[in-house]
């Protein structure tokens, strides 16, 4: 990382009612000084009058902070200044700092030298990017607890018992009285085991939450008129989709964003799918096909009263599905079989049962509260990490016991960013926004 001093505005783009310029570096507080004519102290707010020092042109007045280093976000001397939320004064004001002497920032960049400065590991690096971008309430508390080292603390004391073990083996190879053939691995397979076991849990636990994060997917699947938009519709709670009693008004592919249970979830109605040599139907069944092959969760509409009409049998076997019958209102309460969802997309009734369903058959909890944010590169480095540990077993040389064991700490040491990967700090940050 360079030592250059860093600007951006840090307050959303558009016109508001205050608007944050940041500076990060060693030369904040000088340029502060130019800017103000003052010395500001640390941890105050002060009111200034912020002028271009070159011509002595007022931009703004507003209120200016000063944090030295360590004790501030990227762990170098921040100055913050807060005046009006015009971009083009705030623009004005950013020009100025260039043109004294800083770099615009590029995007994550301060949350970058926040993790390069010791400030907070990769978790919570990336936990900063969900919390921004955070759709539903449960998602942000998510964030929230990774930003705070949930992740971080849960994976702690697994590292340290990998690192004692790998301590244990590698001493015993260069002080002990073996060679790289004695079963010294035999006495630590067991805890490796043990070890592994315990990351799987933790996977199996973390996978299904990714949803609460990136979103789940949920294609909506019948034969005509079983009421896809009409479902659609009552969990949008919005006329998203057309609906009349006319087969085949869906012809295309309709979404729509809703929350369920703390889930941020993309609603996708299809065409009804039946026996048709229309050629705009058959498309639009090919489309309908495709969503459902893409989905996350295929809702199965089916009618109970007309409970024979089922799909056509060309869906794949293997697609996470949950059946649901429609209709309710209209059928008898015999019509039902026992166990099974049945719902009414017209009158709302059985809505909460399905939202439940929807959740647990992701393997979440409805109103549970899940821990901490994750992402992929989270669960292949956990998957790593147990995969090394269960390649340790008792017939195992010391040697490779010891580089299996190297492997799983290294593994959990890249997820939370203790190794120098240039690339993958650079993918991270890419996707933050500037000022942040």
């Amino acid at each position: 990382m360079d030592g250059d001093t860093i600007v951006a505005v840090a307050t959303p783009q558009g016109t508001g009612g205050i608007g944050v310029v940041r500076l990060s570096g060693s030369e904040s507080a000088a340029l502060a000084r130019r800017i103000t004519g003052m010395d500001p102290r640390p941890r105050h707010a002060h009111y200034a009058r912020l002028r271009n020092p070159v011509d002595g042109e007022l931009i703004d007045d507003g209120l200016v902070l000063y944090f030295p280093a360590p004790h501030s976000y990227t762990g170098e001397d921040v100055v913050e200044f807060q005046g009006h939320g015009s971009p083009v004064l705030l623009e004005r004001l950013v020009a100025t700092c260039v043109a004294l002497g800083a770099r615009r920032a590029r995007p994550g960049e301060y949350t970058e030298r926040a993790f390069l400065n010791g400030r907070m590991d990769l978790a919570q690096a990336e936990a900063v990017a969900d919390l921004i971008h955070a759709q539903t309430e449960r998602a942000a508390r998510r964030a929230r607890s990774s930003l705070d080292g949930a992740l971080a603390d849960r994976l702690q004391p697994v590292s340290r018992r990998i690192r004692d073990l790998r301590v244990h083996m590698e001493a015993e190879l260069d002080f002990g009285e073996t060679d790289l053939e004695s079963d010294v691995a035999g006495t630590l397979a067991p805890q490796a085991r043990e070890l592994a076991a315990g990351i799987r849990d933790l996977l199996q636990g973390l996978r299904p939450a990714r949803y609460l994060d990136r979103g789940l997917r949920l294609a909506l699947i019948g034969a005509p008129n079983a009421g896809k938009s009409s479902l659609m519709n009552r969990l949008a709670e919005e006329e998203v989709a057309i609906v009349t009693d006319r087969p085949g008004t869906t012809r295309d592919v309709l979404r729509a964003p809703v929350a369920i249970h703390g889930v941020p979830v993309e609603i996708v109605d299809t065409a009804g799918l039946h026996a048709s040599e229309d050629p705009v139907e058959v498309i639009g069944m090919e489309r309908a096909r495709e969503a459902g092959r893409a989905a996350d969760l295929v809702l199965e509409l089916r009618d109970l009263t007309a409970p024979d009409r089922l799909l056509p049998d060309d869906l794949p076997d293997d697609l996470p599905r949950l059946v649901v019958w429609n209709k309710r209102d209209l059928a008898g309460p015999e019509a039902a079989a026992p166990g099974a969802l049945a719902i009414s997309a017209r009158t709302g009734e059985g809505l909460e049962a399905l939202r439940d369903a929807i959740v647990e058959r992701l393997g979440l909890h409805p109103r549970e509260d899940d821990g901490f944010s994750v992402r992929a590169r989270h669960l292949d480095g956990l998957a790593a990490a147990a995969t090394a540990l269960e390649r340790i077993d008792p017939n195992l040389p010391g040697d490779l016991a010891a580089e299996e064991l190297r492997c799983a700490e290294q593994a959990l040491d890249a997820l939370l960013g203790r190794q120098d990967h240039e690339a993958l700090l650079g993918e991270i940050f890419a996707g933050f926004c500037i000022g942040k």
